[in-house]
């Protein structure tokens, strides 16, 4: 059963603000993106080479960093302190890939290095990446009914590997009221992206619709996701899936289109007020960490069984079913049959 704490009072917080459009078609299915303060780092969805857009403020395309490893489907992007880029290759929203991988792309070497991962629990579809401080990665996998699962590696990563991954967390998204996505409202509790702070003290997970922002003062990240974060509204992104934060705390969101916007925050991490005690020690039966995001800011679509399941209404049940068609149709018509 999922034991959540109770959920935690709105912040108010200043609407997103347009920075620039991305008007590149080349980056039309931006799906990660990362700051280093001077420059923007984006990926696209997919794909079939590794490719890494910088752009300027103003959204165009100065540099395209590039390797000719061909990946499956990648998803979201993160940058280590000494300036690598981390390209999360993990999307699977068929959930039929044997492994997934991360792939490392060291400043100025024009490769890439591929460690693959395995779940201990069969396939997920995955599509926010989190570093730690010490540039651990955590996996948030992408639940069409909310329940997403925290992985990470259980050593240190192999190439090409594969690495085993072990299940650490486990995060309740409720449904919100917050517009936009591509699949109505049902889209708030899909988690899309991920980001960390600068000095690695605020994490941030987002959907389709809404940003979550949780307190990490001790850089410790599934202790930070037991803990209830702040809701922060990204109204109206026609696709949502890129988050980032700039060093000076400004949190940057995007998605896919061209000629979408990057929306900023200003000083977002100051939002989160770093917590007075630990984290909420609640568990699953097998040990998981579960927080419940902030369900007080927006009514819930779903209610939960004893088991901590959600029980779908029949609009929910039918909201599954045009989400899932809706993303094996996406997924098809981008990729084909392409197996890694």
């Amino acid at each position: 059963m999922l034991v959540g704490a109770l959920p935690a009072a709105a912040v108010p917080a200043p609407a997103p603000e347009t920075v620039c459009r991305v008007g590149d078609s080349r980056v039309g299915e931006l799906s990660g993106l990362v700051s280093d303060g001077d420059r923007w780092y984006a990926i696209n969805d997919g794909g079939t080479k590794v490719q890494v857009f910088v752009l300027d403020r103003t959204c165009r395309v100065r540099q395209v960093l590039s390797a000719p490893t061909d990946p499956y489907d990648v998803e979201d992007l993160a940058r280590a302190a000494d300036g690598t880029l981390w390209l999360s290759d993990t999307g699977d929203n068929r959930h039929q890939r044997g492994t997934v991988a991360l792939l490392e792309m060291k400043p100025g070497s024009g490769s890439a290095v591929v460690h693959r991962l395995t779940y201990p629990d069969g396939a997920h579809d995955s599509e926010a990446l989190l570093l730690d401080r010490s540039g651990t990665p955590y996996l948030v996998t992408k639940d069409v009914l909310g329940d997403a699962k925290v992985y990470r590696p259980t050593g240190a990563l192999a190439s090409p590997g594969p690495t085993p991954l072990e299940q650490v967390g486990t995060l309740r998204v409720h449904s919100t009221d917050t517009p936009g996505g591509p699949v109505g409202s049902f889209g708030s509790v899909l988690v899309t992206g991920g980001a960390t702070s600068a000095d690695g003290t605020v994490l941030a997970l987002r959907t389709y619709t809404d940003v979550y922002l949780y307190p990490a003062p001790d850089g410790d990240v599934p202790a930070a996701l037991r803990r209830e974060p702040v809701r922060v509204a990204l109204p109206n992104e026609k696709q949502g899936e890129a988050i980032a934060f700039e060093p000076d705390g400004t949190l940057l969101s995007a998605g896919e289109g061209t000629g979408q916007p990057v929306r900023a925050i200003r000083n977002a991490t100051a939002l989160v007020t770093s917590p007075t005690g630990p984290a909420t020690a609640d568990t699953t039966s097998s040990g998981t960490s579960s927080t419940t995001p902030d369900a007080a800011e927006a009514p819930a679509a779903t209610e939960e069984s004893g088991s901590g399941v959600p029980v779908l209404p029949a609009a929910g049940i039918a909201a599954t079913l045009v989400l899932g068609a809706w993303l094996l149709l996406n997924r098809t018509r981008r990729r084909g049959s392409r197996r890694r």
